[in-house]
């Protein structure tokens, strides 16, 4: 085996033997450590497959995804399905991102294990579990085998809702497993008409549309299409993710918001458009009204939130509809914006829930009306809120500037009325995100300090900056070098646009 193929494998088998290791661990700090360890030798093994081969030279018909490392091996020979990893610059930054903010959330349970019913040790484990099943989606160039991953992020992530989240906890998990459960039924459909009526789950082959009719296409784009729009979420099928937003411990919301959102997103890209692009060119209009919808609906909705984790929550229905807008362009600006507002979302977002499980954890309440005044107590926490918002307002200079201008710019190069019109109505929802995410930092950090807010002092624990600080470095690289996501992307993107024309 090449030393990509062994960071491939290492990648899923370390999270996967880490957590079976701490779950077997009889002391609760010692196994959250181990868990940790984990965590940092997965990030370790993901970071060097960015060193791959890109020339393509060894692709005779230079299919449409060309990975720059492969693992293909024999998994099931009867249906001749394979265990086939790749990845590319599609994959890669996301890759990343995923083994980054695990390790993060592992790290920062050393410092605090949330409330509820379960130990640490549970938590880290599926914690780990949830890393396993996010970078095999990631990772998986068989259509089977992307499924199998894309399903086992759904139990672990149900039992850290449930376990150790809010006071409505268990409702908010059985709303994200039921809806997540309906997203899977259509996954599972559409990757059975697919592999049917194209005898392979190879996606390698199957990109571009290869063996399929148009009819199938049609077929296929609408249920996997459908699947995606759950897990993104895409309005009107969002609606469990506030819930569950607002009822998850801190570590569960930064991993749901920062990357488990982008399996939907990837899926969207990778599959459903990239298997049918007959049915994706039918389905765009279509698409790009209802993430139009979704930024101006998630933007009115936060206008109007009173709670902070839950406006939070909100506030990301409104930042994939940008990731989806882009996507539904089907052009190579487009899918550009969704990439890089996919990596800046999964960052400030991140960052955002982690603030806002401080405040709540120090004034035991999210409720906006009782937040006033945090810059008079804690000066630190009230900047890095500030800097977190601004960047998620589109700032330029940080990350959340690129998608969403990326995307308004490919709608209105499309041409045409109808995408003219998304354009301009995507920028007044831009306009509408920093209105209320100014509101935010007015009613939680000007003014008299609060009760709630006056028992909070001013001084923030190490393992706090330990976890926001590349947080806060990342959203101002990405910001200020764009290049490090749209530069590994642009191939890939490229070769991608090429299938769809």
């Amino acid at each position: 085996m090449s030393l990509g193929q062994v960071l491939l494998v290492a990648a899923l088998a370390v999270p996967a033997v880490g957590a079976a290791v701490v779950a077997l661990l009889p002391g609760d700090r010692a196994a959250r450590v181990v868990g940790t360890v984990a965590a940092g030798l997965t990030l370790l093994a993901t970071l060097p497959l960015a060193t791959g081969d890109r020339s393509w030279t060894a692709y005779g018909a230079a299919p449409a995804v060309r990975p720059w490392h492969r693992l293909d091996l024999p998994w099931v020979p009867a249906l001749d399905l394979r265990f086939h990893l790749g990845v590319d610059g599609i994959s890669y930054p996301l890759v990343v991102l995923t083994a980054l903010l695990t390790l993060l959330c592992c790290a920062y349970t050393l410092w605090k294990v949330p409330d509820g019913g379960g130990s640490g040790r549970a938590l880290v484990a599926l914690l780990l579990v949830v890393e396993v099943g996010i970078l095999g989606t990631f990772l998986a160039l068989d259509l089977v085998l992307f499924f199998v991953f894309f399903e086992v992020v759904l139990l672990p992530m149900y039992a850290i809702i449930a376990g150790w989240g809010g006071a409505d906890r268990r409702r908010a998990a059985a709303k994200f497993a039921l809806y997540t459960l309906l997203g899977s039924v259509l996954l599972l459909v559409g990757v059975y008409v697919v592999v049917a009526a194209a005898g392979t789950a190879d996606l390698l082959a199957l990109t571009g549309g290869t063996g399929l009719s148009r009819g199938t296409q049609l077929a296929a784009f609408t249920l996997l299409g459908l699947a995606f729009a759950v897990k993104s979420p895409l309005w009107p099928l969002h609606s469990w993710l506030p819930d569950a937003h607002t009822q998850a411990p801190t570590v569960g919301s930064v991993i749901l918001a920062g990357v488990l959102l982008k399996m939907g997103t990837y899926g969207l890209i990778r599959v459903a458009v990239g298997v049918a692009p007959e049915g994706a060119r039918w389905a765009a209009p279509v698409l790009g009204v209802l993430a139009v919808a979704a930024i101006i609906v998630g933007s009115l909705v936060c206008l109007a939130q009173g709670e902070l984790k839950r406006l939070i929550a909100y506030s990301s229905v409104g930042h994939m509809g940008f990731v989806l807008l882009g996507v539904a362009t089907l052009t190579a600006t487009g899918l550009q914006a969704a990439l890089i507002g996919n990596v800046a979302h999964g960052v400030i977002t991140g960052l955002l829930f982690f603030l806002a499980g401080a405040i709540k954890d120090r004034a035991h309440t999210g409720a906006l009306a009782e937040l006033s005044g945090l810059r008079e107590t804690a000066p630190r926490l009230a900047g890095l809120l500030g800097f977190a918002a601004v960047a998620s307002l589109g700032l330029p200079g940080l990350a959340g500037f690129w998608g969403e201008a990326f995307a308004v710019v490919a709608a209105i190069g499309r041409g045409g009325p109808l995408w003219t019109t998304l354009g301009v109505l995507a920028a007044v929802g831009g306009a509408l995100t920093a209105a209320y995410l100014l509101r935010l930092l007015r009613r939680v950090t000007h003014g008299p300090a609060s009760p709630a807010v006056g028992r909070i002092g001013p001084g923030l624990a190490a393992a706090e900056w330990t976890a926001w600080a590349p947080l806060v470095l990342l959203a101002l690289a990405v910001g200020l070098a764009p290049t490090l996501v749209l530069g590994v992307a642009a191939d890939p993107v490229a070769a991608l646009v090429g299938v769809l024309k």
